[in-house]
């Protein structure tokens, strides 16, 4: 797994991040880098160090178990706290790499009732906690695409005869593979049926195939929209909370396509042999309060993990006129025809599909 150099150090007694610095903190938070982990930084990081006197340190990385993993077997555990998607937290816990959070300890709702309630389903884990749920779509610029021929399907994305062009994907089989099977007719309904056999998974590159000489592959949440902006490609497959950063924070002129949307979640997990493990519980309680998921909330377009925190979604930071409400994966405008992540089904199949994935890359 790459790990991006930027580092950005907090100090708690000045409630700020300086980039490079080599100050000692008390923690060492890792994410996915940009507007995501600025949205963790002003709801998460900035208050915590401020409540606590503690200081921390956040690193960006790319996603996947394979750094933890190899922190934990060396015994030099750098990372205290890794935000990572579903099935990476099973394979994780699975495999004895994670260390085991309580719920008991996580904070109630204002109203009282138990965090165990308050989560939604499917959110509280052995070793992980989550935070968001997110969405993985594709995008187009709108300034550049007349609205009578606007893309509306995820069969569009592959229609290179309507659309000619290139297209950004991420350079993972996860998503890209649910998604060629949903352009190539499969119901949402049936993706992961039709995954799970050979003949759907050859369904799936077959797909891929059409337009694999007009792929740009990326593999940080950033690219995807500069891409877009640079003029590389004409769509993109991309994190929603990008794309409405791009928009919001940056006027650009981007639409999304919810169409075959693919949602999941992302957790807190603190990896087994954590030097600062006591700090790195808090912290996971602390950034899973009601308030602090729904600050996060006001800063990119994820939906918080807790119902309490769904129901006090308010506005955009910078601008009162956008309700963030209506820009969450789960906004029923933007749920018709979404497909859930199966965490069990990558869980099980991630490193064979991984392997055949690279293997069809360099074809």
């Amino acid at each position: 797994m790459s790990k991006l150099t930027n580092k950005l150090v907090a100090i708690a007694a000045m409630s700020a991040f300086t980039a490079g610095s080599a100050v000692a903190a008390d923690l060492t938070v890792v994410s996915w880098g940009g507007a995501y982990t600025k949205s963790q930084v002003e709801a998460y990081h900035k208050p915590w160090m401020a409540s606590t006197g503690k200081t921390i340190v956040s690193e960006d990385y790319g996603g996947g178990i394979a750094e933890i993993k190899a922190q934990v077997e060396s015994g030099n555990v750098t990372w205290d706290v890794v935000d990572v998607e579903l099935s990476d937290a099973i394979r994780a816990c699975d495999e004895g790499l994670l260390e085991e959070i309580d719920p008991s300890m996580l904070p109630a709702a204002p109203d009282g009732t138990p965090a165990v309630d308050d989560f939604l389903p499917g959110t509280l884990h052995d070793c992980a906690v989550s935070n968001i749920i997110w969405s993985s779509v594709y995008v187009y610029d709108s300034s550049k695409v007349r609205n009578w021929n606007a893309p509306k399907t995820m069969a569009d994305f592959f229609n290179t005869d309507a659309y000619p062009g290139k297209r950004g994907m991420r350079k993972n089989p996860k998503v890209t593979l649910e998604f060629a099977l949903i352009a190539d007719g499969v119901p949402t309904s049936e993706v992961y049926d039709v995954l799970g056999t050979e003949e759907g998974v050859a369904r799936a590159f077959a797909k891929l195939d059409t337009i694999k000489d007009d792929i740009v592959w990326w593999e940080a949440g950033a690219q995807p929209p500069q891409l877009l902006a640079d003029g590389e490609v004409i769509f993109t497959t991309a994190w929603n909370g990008r794309v409405f950063n791009a928009v919001a924070a940056e006027d650009q002129t981007f639409e999304m396509v919810w169409d075959g949307q693919v949602y999941d979640l992302d957790l807190w997990v603190i990896p087994k042999g954590s030097k600062n493990k006591e700090a790195a519980m808090d912290f996971v309680a602390f950034s899973t309060a009601t308030e602090q998921l729904a600050a996060q909330a006001s800063w990119i377009s994820y939906g918080p993990a807790r119902a309490s925190s769904v129901a006090k979604i308010g506005t955009y930071h910078d601008n009162p006129a956008i309700n963030m409400a209506d820009h969450m994966p789960t906004a029923p405008a933007n749920f018709k025809n979404a497909l859930q992540n199966d965490f069990e089904f990558w869980a099980d199949n991630a490193d064979e599909l991984n392997e055949r994935f690279n293997s069809w890359l360099a074809k």
